[in-house]
């Protein structure tokens, strides 16, 4: 292979694992703006002319005039003053921001690669896909925001599970179209690890749950929770459900069971897998699973403080690239194919 024909894939795959970063620390920045309930200090959308931050003194008097008519100011933080909501307001502008670089980060080298043909026709669907799923990931931000700007103090906990959930698909789609093209290798239990990757990825949707219930914050002990293995407060008397989504008790069981599923399922499929004799990505997914059930079993009994559970939310970040990498391995074909429509080469 020349040099000609290998710098093109190289610098595609480059930008794919940069965007991949990208989405990932996006993720960390979004757990983190929870953390610090920052979420609804912006009560505006203005994802066109949005860039810049207030840059006077009447912008700022004019945007806390604003969230003072929130709920969330009316019911949580009548007490906070302009010093106050400048504090809460900056996480949440960075997090818009980056999400808005985001957006440049991706388009641009997309519009420079496919213009000049370095993009095969396989690969310009996902990348179209990635870019719909970029743009609706902005309209299910503000579609989350908006929950908390009405009635209640608070974002929808099942609206805050689909934004999450759709910047993991993101990041999920990043890396595995990167494992495409930079690591090919014939497997065996396809079935099994796709299984296996559903239920961590519930697990961590479970999860997403817990933080916009609050579920942390209550029965701060393990393995049982008030000294019972189901509590008497599981159920509300509403729908299942409806317990399931908004119940921060049932919320935080279920992510109990899922997550320690996920863990006892990564432990026996390493055990199958040879045990110390596995495979680098087998090692890797089951250190990735023992730190995150770590992180949140310290996070719950310390009552969730704020280093342990952007920890958390980070690691659930890395257990999914973990496990996306063993059923990579699991399935992916003996060669991949890349570089440009007219010019392909193959790497064996």
């Amino acid at each position: 292979m020349s040099e000609r024909q290998a710098t093109p894939c190289r610098a595609v795959t480059v930008w794919l694992i940069f965007m991949a970063c990208a989405v990932a620390a996006m993720v960390s920045i979004g757990g983190i703006t929870r953390l610090t309930e920052s979420g609804l200090s912006m009560v505006e959308w203005r994802p066109l002319v949005g860039w810049l931050p207030p840059l006077s003194e009447a912008e700022w008097q004019r945007i806390f005039a604003l969230y003072r008519e929130t709920p969330e100011f009316r019911q949580v933080n009548f007490a906070i003053d302009l010093d106050g909501f400048r504090a809460i307001f900056w996480w949440e502008y960075v997090h818009r921001l980056w999400g808005r670089l985001l957006g440049v980060f991706f388009i641009l080298p997309l519009a420079w690669f496919w213009l000049r043909g370095r993009i095969d026709r396989r690969l310009r669907v996902r990348l179209a896909l990635l870019l719909a799923l970029g743009a609706l990931q902005g309209l299910i931000g503000w579609w989350m925001v908006k929950s908390g700007l009405a009635d209640r103090p608070d974002v929808s906990a099942a609206r805050l599970a689909v934004h999450l959930g759709i910047a993991l698909l993101i990041f999920a789609l990043l890396v595995w179209t990167v494992f495409d093209r930079v690591r090919p290798r014939a497997g065996r239990r396809a079935l099994s690890a796709w299984l296996l990757l559903s239920l961590i990825a519930a697990a961590i949707a479970s999860g997403a749950l817990v933080a916009g219930n609050n579920g942390g914050l209550i029965y701060n002990s393990f393995p049982l929770m008030g000294g019972d293995l189901v509590p008497p407060d599981y159920r509300s008397g509403r729908s299942w459900i409806a317990d399931a989504l908004e119940n921060p008790v049932a919320a935080q069981l279920h992510h109990r069971l899922l997550a320690t599923a996920a863990l006892l399922a990564v432990f026996a499929a390493w055990l199958r897998d040879g045990g110390r004799r596995a495979g680098t990505a087998e090692h890797l997914l089951l250190a990735a699973v023992l730190l995150q059930a770590g992180l949140g079993l310290a996070a719950l009994l310390a009552v969730v403080p704020f280093g342990l559970a952007a920890l958390h939310q980070f690691g659930a970040v890395l257990l999914l690239a973990a496990a996306l990498l063993r059923t990579h391995g699991a399935i992916a074909p003996a060669s991949i194919e890349f570089g440009n429509t007219d010019n392909r080469s193959t790497i064996q």
